[in-house]
């Protein structure tokens, strides 16, 4: 019997721990990201360096949220840990993305529209 492709053993270790499909999809695609990212290398050749540089890329190139970012990181820490069983060191050196602020708006932005009601519309938007 042949042994099984990499994607392949990884959904199977999905599922024997009963993640969600959800779960399973996601991981999926952002271990193939990070595989054609790398040039279609092995993850088993790859380790720290370049696990750093897909997520800070993710961070600064794509721009992706702090959450985004965590969640391709949990799919290649399960990635390692779970189907290829290599402990990876610490990430030190990746570049984090950041939580963007909300925009605060003035009172005169939010009530400029309504500036020409009277009457009850007044009212209800007070």
């Amino acid at each position: 019997m042949s042994e099984l492709r990499l994607l392949d053993r990884v959904r199977n270790a999905i599922r024997v721990r009963q993640y969600s499909i959800a779960t399973e999809k996601t991981y999926l695609g952002w271990i193939r990201k990070f595989i054609l990212f790398h040039g279609k290398r092995h993850p088993a050749e790859m380790s720290k360096p370049e696990i750093e540089s897909f997520l800070s890329f993710l961070a600064v190139k794509r721009q992706v949220s702090p959450s985004t970012q965590n969640q391709a990181l949990q799919a290649l820490l399960f990635l390692y840990r779970y189907v290829l069983e290599i402990d990876l060191p610490w990430l030190d050196d990746v570049v984090r993305a950041i939580l963007s602020r909300p925009t605060c708006w003035s009172p005169v932005r939010i009530y400029g529209p309504f500036s020409n009601c009277s009457g009850t519309t007044t009212s209800i938007q007070r």
